[in-house]
C-alpha cells in the first residue's frame, strides 16, 4: 500500500483533491470558505493525523513542477495588465495603493518591536494581495533558513480574506443604500469609464504564432530572462519577470492573458498551489500555534491600515469612502470573490432589476480594477521590494 500511495501520480491525486475539495467549497459559499484555506489545512491534519506521510508532496514531484513555473506566472501577471483602464480608472487605483501604502506603514511601526523586522517582512508581502507574493516571500525566508517564520506568509493569505472579505461587503451594502436613497431623489450619477478591462482585437497570427508550443515557449523564455537577471543583479526576478511581461505585452511579443492563450494557465497556478502546501510540508502543530499570534496582529494591522488607506485615498479622488475602502481591501482577496460580492450586494440590496443592474455596475469596475492593482500588480512589487532587505 505505501508504494501505491508513493506512486508519483497517486500522491498527485491526492493532495489535488484537497484542493479541488476547497474550490468545491469555495464555489458553494460564494468565495467566503477561501480554498486555500481547506486545502492547506486539510493537507496538514492528514499529515498530523498519519493518514497522510510525511514525504507525500516530495513523492508527487509536482511541487516542483510548481517552482518552475513562478516565473512564467509573474510573466503572465504582467501581461494582463489593461493600461488603458487603468488610466481611465485612476481613482481606483489611487485608493487601491493607499491602502497598501498606510498598511505597510502600520505593520513596520509596530511588528518590528513587537515581534521583529523578518515577521513584518514575511507578512507585508502576503497581506498586500496575492499568491505570488507569498511565494516570493517564502522563497527568500527559506533561503535564509529563519524558522518557523517561513509559515507566516501561508498562513496570513489562508486567514485574511475571513476578515477582509466580510468588513468590505457590509461597506458595500451602505454605499449600495446610499445611492438608492440617490436613485429616489435623482442626485446619483453613474460612474464615468467604466469599460471592460478587454484589450484590442490582435491582428490575426501565422500559423507559427498560433501554435500552443511557441506561445508557451516564448512565455517560459522572457520568465528566464527575468530569473537570470534577478540572479545577476540586486533587483527581485520577480520584478524583471512584471515588468518584462508589461513590456512584451506592449511590443506584441507576448499575448494578452499569454498562459490563457497557450492554455497553460490552469495547471501553472495548480502548480504554484502545491509548492504553497509544500510550504506547511513537515510542520507540527506546535509551530503552527507558535506562529499564530504574529499572523493575527498582522492581518489584524495590516486590515486596519488598508481600510484607512481606503478612507484617505476616497477622500483625496472625491470619492463616498463607503465606495473607496471596499475598492482597497480587496487585496485581502482579489479575483473572484470581488466580483462575487459585487453580484451579492447588488442584489440583496436592489429593489428591482434595473436597480440591481445599475448598483453592480457602479461597483463591479473599481472593484476588479482595485483587485488588480494590488494582486496583480503592488504585491509582487512590494514582496520583491521587502525580500531585498532580509
Amino acid at each position: 500500500m505505501s508504494e501505491i500511495i508513493h506512486s508519483p501520480l497517486v500522491a498527485t491525486v491526492l493532495i489535488f483533491a484537497l484542493i479541488a475539495l476547497g474550490e468545491w467549497l469555495s464555489i458553494i459559499s460564494r468565495a467566503r470558505i477561501p480554498m486555500l484555506l481547506t486545502a492547506m489545512f486539510s493537507f496538514m491534519v492528514l499529515s498530523w493525523t498519519g493518514i497522510f506521510p510525511s514525504d507525500l508532496l516530495e513523492s508527487s514531484q509536482f511541487a516542483v513542477l510548481g517552482s518552475i513555473l513562478i516565473g512564467p506566472a509573474i510573466v503572465h501577471m504582467g501581461t494582463l495588465i489593461p493600461m488603458k483602464v487603468l488610466r481611465e480608472q485612476y481613482r481606483a487605483v489611487i485608493i487601491s495603493l493607499s491602502g497598501i501604502v498606510i498598511a505597510a506603514a502600520l505593520v513596520f511601526a509596530v511588528i518590528p518591536f513587537v515581534f521583529n523586522f523578518e515577521t513584518a517582512v514575511a507578512g507585508m508581502g502576503p497581506i498586500s494581495g496575492g499568491i505570488v507574493a507569498m511565494i516570493i516571500t517564502t522563497e527568500k525566508l527559506q533561503e535564509l533558513d529563519l524558522g518557523t517564520i517561513v509559515l507566516i506568509p501561508a498562513l496570513i493569505v489562508a486567514f485574511q480574506g475571513l476578515i477582509g472579505m466580510p468588513l468590505a461587503l457590509n461597506l458595500m451594502r451602505t454605499y449600495a443604500k446610499r445611492m438608492l436613497g440617490q436613485i429616489d431623489d435623482g442626485s446619483f450619477k453613474p460612474m464615468n469609464g467604466t469599460s471592460s478591462a478587454g484589450q484590442d482585437e490582435p491582428g490575426k497570427l501565422g500559423p507559427v504564432r498560433s501554435s500552443m508550443t511557441i506561445r508557451l515557449f516564448f512565455v517560459f523564455l522572457v520568465g528566464a530572462a527575468g530569473v537570470v537577471l534577478g540572479s545577476v543583479t540586486p533587483i527581485h526576478y520577480s520584478l524583471w519577470c512584471l515588468a518584462f511581461g508589461i513590456i512584451g505585452s506592449k511590443i506584441g511579443f507576448l499575448e494578452h492573458e499569454s498562459l490563457v492563450k497557450a492554455n497553460s494557465f490552469t495547471i501553472t497556478m495548480l502548480g504554484i498551489i502545491f509548492v504553497v502546501i509544500g510550504s506547511m510540508a513537515g510542520v507540527s502543530p506546535h509551530e503552527v500555534l507558535e506562529q499564530l499570534p504574529a499572523v493575527a496582529v498582522i492581518i489584524v494591522l495590516g486590515t486596519a491600515g488598508i481600510a484607512l488607506g481606503g478612507y484617505v485615498g476616497s477622500k483625496l479622488v472625491k470619492w463616498d469612502p463607503f465606495k473607496g475602502m471596499p475598492v482597497a481591501l480587496t487585496a485581502l482577496f482579489g479575483f473572484p470573490a470581488d466580483y462575487i460580492m459585487c453580484e451579492e450586494v447588488a442584489r440583496s440590496t436592489a429593489r428591482s432589476k434595473e436597480e440591481e443592474k445599475m448598483i453592480f455596475n457602479e461597483l463591479l469596475t473599481p472593484m476588479l480594477i482595485g483587485g488588480f492593482t494590488t494582486v496583480t500588480i503592488a504585491s509582487v512589487v512590494v514582496a520583491g521590494i521587502l525580500v531585498s532587505f532580509l
